[in-house]
């Protein structure tokens, strides 16, 4: 099963995707607004059954950022051996993994642009795998953390490169341009451990691999993402976590390949799918 959220016919919609189209769920759902609402709920596995049987409500529809409500987003940095060499400072692992915020309103949907703005031509892509907590809790051990998690989806996690250097202590500046990034299609239910321990996250920028790498090499997996966050705050349905890109973003190449308008950036991952952006200026 897959659900999204998807505007059409001037409104916006929550619901499943099916190869013929998609099903809208809002009435199903009548005291909940949005599948982040549903996911706070506890009733992230009764989607399934209100799709059942349900008629196809949209054929004609657009990818929204699959939870455009999401109260928290944190990201986690620099959390593949190839990407941490890449600082080329002669770093081993770090004990603690590196983290910052993003805002929901970063980020856009499934087949729409990501918007590069006037003030810097820096924008760069990094292809990362999203895990949605479904069950909250507080220091989270390793061993029950996969518990925990209710969906995955994929993440585009555009940056600003240069607004990023700003300041010493933080990137938050150059992650949170309005629609730098993306996520989504969709939400994808997480069912079993080798959806994530034997997933392989590609990304390509028009056609070109860039970014090509397994999860189980992360220097922090996810298990241990969990109970690391889970330690200082607690986690609550809806969470989302950003987990780590692999080396290979635009940045570290010579000279730097970042994006421009035009391009079109696909960030795959098999069983959950393929994030698909194309990229534009911001208008005016």
């Amino acid at each position: 099963m897959r659900f999204a959220t998807f505007s059409a016919d001037g409104e916006t919609f929550f619901g499943s995707i099916t190869d013929e189209g998609a099903i809208a769920l809002n009435s199903a759902f009548p005291s909940r607004g949005s599948l982040y609402d549903v996911i706070a709920a506890g009733q992230f596995d009764a989607l399934a059954d209100a799709a059942s049987g349900k008629p196809i409500t949209h054929k004609d529809f657009a990818y929204e950022m699959v939870m455009p409500d999401a109260r928290r987003i944190l990201c986690v940095g620099v959390n593949f051996p190839d990407r941490n060499a890449e600082y080329k400072d002669g770093s081993a692992q770090p004990e603690y993994m590196s983290l910052f915020p993003r805002f929901a309103s970063g980020f856009t949907g499934h087949d729409r642009p990501l918007i590069r703005p006037p003030e810097s031509q820096k924008l760069d892509y990094e292809g990362e795998v999203a895990i949605v907590i479904g069950k909250g809790g507080r220091r989270i051990s390793q061993a029950d953390a996969y518990g925990h998690i209710a969906a995955l989806t994929l993440c585009n996690e555009g940056t600003i490169r240069d607004w990023v250097r700003h300041a010493k202590f933080n990137v938050t500046q150059g992650k949170n341009w309005d629609r730098s990034g993306a996520m989504g299609p969709w939400l994808v239910p997480f069912t079993d451990a080798s959806q994530l321990d034997e997933a392989r996250l590609t990304t390509r920028v028009n056609g070109e691999l860039r970014q090509d790498d397994v999860l189980s090499r992360m220097m922090f997996p996810i298990r241990r993402e969990i109970e690391y966050i889970s330690t200082f705050m607690t986690l609550l349905p809806g969470d989302i976590i950003v987990t780590g890109t692999p080396t290979g973003a635009g940045a570290r190449f010579d000279p730097p390949k970042f994006l421009q308008p035009g391009d079109v950036v696909e960030v795959s991952v098999e069983g959950i799918g393929t994030l698909r952006n194309t990229v534009e200026d911001e208008p005016g």
